[in-house]
C-alpha cells in the first residue's frame, strides 16, 4: 500500500471528510492562498507598476455604485490604484509574511525547546528563564520595538526595501517561546522513554537521539501551533501596518492597505478599507477554524467525533 492509500485510509482523513467545517475552512484557506500567489495573471492591473496608474483614479468607488468606473470592479484606494489587485498583491503578501515568520519561529523555539528539554539542569533553567522574560512582555510590544530598531539602524527607506524579510524576523522573535515551551515539554515526556533509552545503550550520539527519534514524537503539538500562528503573524503584520511599522504602502499588504484607507471611512470612501478588512478578517478565521479542528482530531481526549 502506497503513502496515498494509507493516508486515504487513516482516521485523519477520515474525520476530516466528516467535518463540514474543516472541509470549507480548509477549500477557502487553499483557494485564497491559490489566487494571491496567481496575483500577476489574475489581477487585471499591476499596483506595483506607477506607469499604469492615475492619481486622477484615487477613490473612485466600486462598479455597481452611482460613480463607480467600469475598469474597478471595487473601486480604487487613495493612490488611484485598483482595490480588487492591490488586494490580490496583499494578500500575497501577507501570506509570504505569515509563513515565513511562522517558520522562523518554530525553527528558534523548536531549537531552543530541544536544547533545554533534552539537556535539563542550569542550560533548561537559563533558557527557559530568557523565555519567561519574553513571555512577560506582550509580543505586539516586542514586535513594535523591534521594528522601530530596525527603521532606526537601517533608515526609513532602506527599511521599506527590505521591509518583507524584516518583518518575518520581527514577528518570529516576538512569537518563538509558544514553541520552546511546548517542545520543552514534549521533550521531558518522551527523553526517558524505552526507544530512546534504547537508542542510548546502542551508541547513537546525543543529537542524532534528539533530532531523529524525539524530535518527530513532538512535532504533533507543533503543527497544531504553526497552523493558529499563522493567523496569529498574519493579524501581526497587520497591527504592524496600521501603526505605521510594517509593510509600506509602496508595497501593500492587506494590512498597510486597511491603515491607508482608514483615514478615508469617514469622507465616503469606506471600501478602501472595508473590503481588505473583510479579506483579512475571511482569511484568519478559516486558518483559525481549521487549526481548532486539527487541535482536536490529533488530540483523542478533546475530539468528540
Amino acid at each position: 500500500m502506497n503513502t496515498w492509500q494509507r493516508f486515504k485510509n487513516s482516521y485523519f482523513f477520515y474525520s476530516f471528510k466528516r467535518d463540514p467545517v474543516a472541509v470549507t475552512s480548509f477549500s477557502i484557506f487553499v483557494f485564497l492562498v491559490v489566487i494571491s500567489f496567481m496575483a500577476p495573471v489574475l489581477a487585471p492591473h499591476n499596483p506595483y507598476d506607477t506607469a499604469t496608474i492615475d492619481i486622477m483614479d484615487s477613490e473612485i468607488p466600486p462598479r455597481w455604485m452611482e460613480e463607480g468606473d467600469e475598469r474597478f470592479f471595487l473601486g480604487t484606494d487613495n493612490m488611484g490604484r485598483d482595490l480588487f489587485s492591490t488586494m490580490l498583491y496583499g494578500l500575497r503578501t501577507s501570506v509570504i509574511i505569515g509563513i515565513g515568520a511562522v517558520l522562523f519561529q518554530a525553527l528558534l523555539g523548536i531549537t531552543v525547546g530541544l536544547t533545554a528539554g533534552y539537556l535539563g539542569g542550569r542550560i533548561d533553567a537559563f533558557l527557559m528563564r530568557i523565555t519567561d522574560i519574553q513571555f512577560s512582555i506582550p509580543y505586539l510590544i516586542v514586535a513594535i520595538i523591534a521594528s522601530a530598531i530596525f527603521q532606526i539602524s537601517f533608515g526609513v527607506g532602506r527599511f521599506e526595501e527590505l521591509a518583507l524579510p524584516l518583518l518575518v524576523i520581527i514577528i518570529g522573535i516576538s512569537e518563538w517561546p509558544k514553541y520552546a515551551r511546548t517542545v520543552r515539554a514534549s521533550v521531558l515526556g518522551e527523553k526517558n522513554k524505552e526507544y530512546v533509552e534504547a537508542a542510548r545503550v546502542i551508541g547513537l550520539n546525543r543529537r542524532l537521539i534528539v533530532y531523529r527519534h524525539i524530535l518527530p514524537n513532538t512535532m504533533t503539538p507543533v503543527l497544531v501551533i504553526s497552523t493558529i500562528q499563522v493567523a496569529q503573524a498574519i493579524m501581526s503584520e497587520a497591527a504592524l501596518s496600521f501603526l505605521g511599522l510594517g509593510m509600506p504602502i509602496t508595497k501593500p499588504s492587506l494590512g498597510s492597505l486597511i491603515n491607508a484607507g482608514f483615514e478615508y471611512v469617514f469622507s465616503g470612501s469606506w471600501w478602501i478599507t472595508l473590503f481588505p478588512g473583510f479579506l483579512l478578517v475571511v482569511f484568519t478565521l478559516v486558518i483559525i477554524l481549521f487549526g481548532d479542528w486539527l487541535r482536536d482530531v490529533l488530540n483523542p481526549k478533546l475530539y468528540k467525533g
